[in-house]
Formats: C-alpha cells, sequence, structure tokens
C-alpha cells in the first residue's frame, strides 16, 4: 500500500511511504537569509519530520544534497557529522545546481525506513 503523506502546494506530497520506507520530497531550508551553516538546518528539519513519522535519522538509508555553490560543501559537511553518527551514515550524494529560488542555497531529499510498524 502506498500513502501519500503532507501535500505541498499541490505540486508534491512532502513524504510518500510504501513499504515501510519513507521517500521525503525536497526540503529547503526555513530561513534561507542564513549562510550554508545555517542553512544546513535543513537536517534538523528532516529529523523532527522523520520523529512525527515514527522514524530517526538512525534510519536515513539515502540522501541527495542540491547545492547552488559546491565551494560551500565543507560547511556543510560539518552540520552533517553533527547530525549523522559514524555508525549510521547513509548513502550520500552532492550535485551542483544553477539555482533553487531567491537565497536558497541547498535542497535536500532522504529515504528513511520507518523504525515503527504502520
Amino acid at each position: 500500500m502506498i500513502k501519500r503523506i503532507l501535500p505541498y502546494e499541490g505540486l508534491l506530497h512532502e513524504v510518500v511511504e510504501h513499504g515501510g520506507v519513507l521517500y521525503i520530497g525536497g526540503i529547503v531550508p526555513e530561513d534561507t537569509s542564513l549562510d550554508m551553516s545555517g542553512q544546513a538546518n535543513v537536517l534538523g528539519q528532516l529529523s523532527r519530520l522523520l520523529q512525527a513519522l515514527g522514524s530517526d535519522l538512525a534510519n536515513v538509508l539515502q540522501v541527495t544534497i542540491f547545492m547552488t555553490d559546491l565551494g560551500e560543501k565543507a560547511a556543510f559537511n560539518a552540520a552533517w557529522k553533527a547530525h549523522f553518527a559514524e555508525a549510521h551514515l547513509p548513502a550520500r550524494a552532492a550535485v551542483g545546481v544553477a539555482d533553487l529560488g531567491p537565497n536558497v542555497k541547498l535542497e535536500m531529499t532522504a529515504i528513511a525506513a520507518r523504525s515503527t510498524p504502520t
């Protein structure tokens, strides 16, 4: 059974669940006035979303990060290491893109296992 959770402006669902796997659509920073270190709080947003869905960062399987400036990847990596324990690092890709919207430095998608049954 496929569940679609939290419609987002009629364009996509924030989360689609299938077979106990959570497919999380693009998360962008809540405050785009911040530098990369601040915008990397998308990881905190992901953590809160997962908790609301019965999962957590330890169950993240894969993350794709879209960044407008790969030169700022080191700042993002510092936040990444603060959020993910070494034993639970997910597969990851960082992709450089031209534009994500006004002042948006990154967007992130993720795939996670649900840690509690539905």
